[in-house]
């Protein structure tokens, strides 16, 4: 484990999640909003997933895996857990966004069907799309997830596998950032990204979107 967070002073041992998203998808092939929808990955998404899996499971010091409901991130979760010898903790706080009626949308077609309120929701975390949920509501439900994480594995290292909006939530939560790091931050698919968490509150994010595991 590499050392301290830099110039915040926090002391002890921090708990340090490694946070994965799953693989291609084929919503994911057009951009199209993927939430609480169950679909399978791709051929190239299992190879996407069979690769971050292999890279989770030789993290040093492992102690969990923890994936998001869905199958396209237990799949990995279930592999990396396997190799590593490690438990698999299914969290449901940690599933993606519920886009409501725009679910399978690409932006410009819910932004046509929609226009008023998905300019609203792109603008206001407090707004939800129709049928679904806000983003602020997604923060509050990732971050109790991460604080039961860091309450169960006190210094230890633990797996995150989920997707885009909970992984930049974990990030924001990491830097203290605002709403606008949602709509600037890139994950690409099956990315990689560490944050920790110290004992005495100060947090730091040391990998971003690393995909060199796909290489």
């Amino acid at each position: 484990m590499s050392g301290g967070p830099g110039w915040t002073g926090a002391a002890g041992r921090p708990t340090r999640i490694v946070l994965a998203r799953h693989g291609q998808t084929p919503l994911s092939v057009d951009r199209r909003y993927s939430g609480q929808g169950d679909p399978d990955l791709t051929d190239l998404g299992v190879v996407q997933a069979e690769r971050t899996a292999d890279r989770l499971a030789r993290i040093p010091e492992l102690s969990a895996v923890v994936s998001s409901p869905l199958r396209r991130c237990l799949g990995t979760a279930e592999r990396a857990a396997e190799a590593a010898g490690v438990p698999l903790v299914v969290a449901d706080d940690l599933i993606e966004t519920d886009f409501g009626q725009w679910e399978g949308l690409t932006f410009s077609e819910a932004a046509e069907q929609d226009p008023e309120l998905h300019a609203r929701w792109m603008s206001d975390t407090a707004v939800p799309p129709p049928g679904g949920e806000s983003f602020a509501v997604v923060r509050a439900r990732v971050e109790r997830g991460l604080r039961r994480i860091v309450e169960e594995s006190p210094g230890g290292v633990v797996a995150v596998v989920s997707h885009v909006t909970p992984i930049k939530m974990a990030i924001r939560a990491a830097l203290d950032a605002g709403d606008e790091l949602l709509f600037r931050l890139h994950l690409d698919l099956a990315s990689v990204s560490d944050v920790r968490f110290y004992p005495d509150g100060p947090t730091s994010v040391h990998l971003v979107n690393d995909t060199s595991h796909l290489d």
